[in-house]
């Protein structure tokens, strides 16, 4: 994985999203809108009650924010990887290493729901894995409705889609399609949601979301294990109801154990359409695909452009095949290496090499393992009283090569775990206007000429500044959102209208302060605020007033905005 600088736009918007991460408390989770958009999907109250339960730290309460640049190289590394999949020699030299299974033709069926997982820090983006039955993205879809019933004007940081609902339609019409590409001409009619011992999964209420969704679609639905399916008259039953569809959860990927041979038998048989299938397995998501990835020789020899080889390159950590023969150079290596088996799922077994023992080590070189260079996982502040931090990577939900939503997962240890306070799955903001709103044409703003932007902060008088994403700013503006952490609070409202250049702040050109009051649901109540008070860059010929910035927060916003020094 090559390293190169940031472009000038880049550089800007990664400062940008770091003091965000870092410092931005003003949009959190609405857990009531959240409670009542699960149990009004769902249509059962209890819903709600079985996560809170079950599953605690299934969501995060503040958002991630992310470079609406970064966001496009990832559906870059997405379209890059599925260029070279469909090479006829990358599929002839993978799949003749296969097992059987996986060389059965799949009739078109290009596989639901395929998950690019990310890390991201310090403008460093790395594709650190695929999964060919990425879990989460009904919750995704709900968390987005529940964050926008707290904050509508939000829409236009939510990266790629126009709304939750349009996602959601996306998943029916991505089935519906997966039905049609098998050769069927007769409508879809009816999925099975199966995984093992589904009840007993930490995302069964995803099964529920989903079950629903395809109803309302006129699609009928049954949650099963691969057990509880019967193959006869070359039709898979679930009781009385005959199967067309699949979609497959199941981790046994290519269709091995026991309980899976009614499973494995009907889909021999074409008796049912199973989504993703164990060619999908085979082609992406098996470990060792990212070591050719991540192989300048062997993209060379497959024939792959030489733009495509530049963006996996880049992108893709370098990733070996773990050879004993190789033990002491990996093992002095280590610390920089993370260990994972070739068919690993949920980060099962897989370890940081700093963290390894000699037992595990014997293990590793024993099995079917690789080795990757570690990228470090994003960093979001979640308490600022407590200096609470957490990690988080970001997952790329795809389908034939096109990312339907992204969403991030915030964790502390060693990997994603959704057993963290504070944790699990969290809204993804873009920030082509996160902070900042160009006031000149685009032809205007060209390298090397001014623009000018408005940069908001809250001075709250205690805990310092903090930005505020400028759509959030307008929002509050017009009583379109609310801002819970802040209700019931009086505070002062800073925005400074900011010479550009080159995509990075120069210089203060004026200044506006407000000082606001909250009302108890977090709305600006307007009619105990003062006017507004308009400076001059020349603040030494302007009298202050209590609503005008200490020294300390006038130091603590020009660090923001131009780093330690101006």
């Amino acid at each position: 994985m090559n390293t190169i600088s940031p472009s000038p736009q880049l550089g800007a918007q990664l400062k940008h999203v770091d003091v965000l991460n870092r410092e931005c408390f003003c949009l959190t989770l609405d857990q009531n809108a959240l409670s009542l958009a699960l149990d009004a999907e769902v249509g059962q109250p209890d819903l709600s009650e079985m996560i809170r339960q079950r599953c605690p730290y299934l969501f995060a309460a503040q958002p991630v924010f992310v470079p609406a640049i970064q966001l496009q190289t990832m559906a870059q590394v997405v379209q890059a990887v599925e260029s070279v999949v469909a090479l006829a020699a990358y599929r002839e030299q993978v799949l003749a290493a296969a097992p059987a299974i996986a060389r059965f033709e799949t009739c078109g069926p290009r596989g639901a729901f395929f998950g690019y997982d990310f890390h991201l820090h310090q403008g460093r983006l790395g594709l650190i894995e695929i999964n060919t039955n990425a879990g989460g993205a009904m919750l995704n879809a709900l968390l987005a409705r529940a964050q926008r019933a707290c904050c509508t004007a939000m829409d236009e940081m939510v990266p790629k889609l126009a709304g939750a609902a349009n996602f959601e339609q996306q998943i029916v019409d991505m089935f519906r399609h997966e039905w049609h590409l098998s050769g069927r001409t007769n409508p879809l009619s009816s999925i099975a949601i199966v995984d093992e011992g589904p009840e007993e999964q930490y995302l069964y209420p995803e099964f529920l979301l989903f079950q629903q969704l395809f109803e309302r679609h006129g699609l009928r639905s049954v949650i099963a294990s691969p057990s509880a399916l019967e193959w006869r008259g070359g039709v898979l039953w679930h009781g009385d109801v005959a199967i067309d569809l699949v979609y497959n959860r199941l981790t046994d990927f290519y269709l091995e154990q026991a309980s899976s041979s009614v499973l494995r038998e009907a889909y021999l048989n074409r008796g049912v359409v199973l989504t993703p299938h164990p060619q999908a397995h085979a082609l992406y998501a098996d470990k060792r695909r990212l070591a050719l990835f991540s192989d300048a020789a062997q993209l060379q020899a497959l024939g792959v452009p030489q733009a495509t080889q530049q963006v996996l390159l880049e992108h893709v950590p370098h990733t070996e095949v773990v050879d004993p023969g190789d033990e002491q150079r990996l093992w002095s290596a280590r610390r920089g290496l993370f260990f994972k088996p070739v068919a690993g799922f949920g980060s099962r077994a897989a370890y940081r090499g700093d963290k390894l023992t000699k037992r595990v080590w014997q293990d590793i070189l024993a099995g079917d393992y690789v080795a990757q260079s570690i990228v470090l996982p994003g960093e979001r502040m979640v308490d600022k009283l407590d200096a609470k931090v957490m990690k988080f990577d970001l997952r790329a939900y795809a389908y034939d090569g096109a990312v339907q939503w992204v969403a991030a997962r915030m964790y502390q240890g060693q990997t994603t775990n959704f057993r963290t306070p504070g944790g699990g799955f969290s809204p993804v903001y873009s920030t082509v206007d996160v902070s900042a709103q160009a006031s000149c044409a685009p032809e205007d703003a060209c390298e090397g000429e001014d623009n000018y932007a408005s940069y908001v902060f809250v001075l709250d008088g205690e805990n310092g500044v903090h930005p505020v994403p400028h759509a959030l700013y307008v929002a509050l503006v017009r009583g379109q959102a609310l801002a819970e952490t802040l209700a019931g609070q009086a505070l002062r409202l800073a925005d400074w209208y900011v010479r550009m250049k080159n995509g990075e702040p120069d210089a203060v050109v004026n200044e506006t302060y407000t000082q606001i009051r909250f009302d108890p649901e977090g709305r600006v109540d307007w009619a105990t605020t003062p006017s507004t008070h308009l400076l001059s860059a020349d603040l030494a010929s302007v009298p202050q007033d209590a609503n005008w910035p200490s020294v300390a927060e006038r130091e603590c916003m020009q660090a923001l905005l131009f780093g330690a020094t101006q």
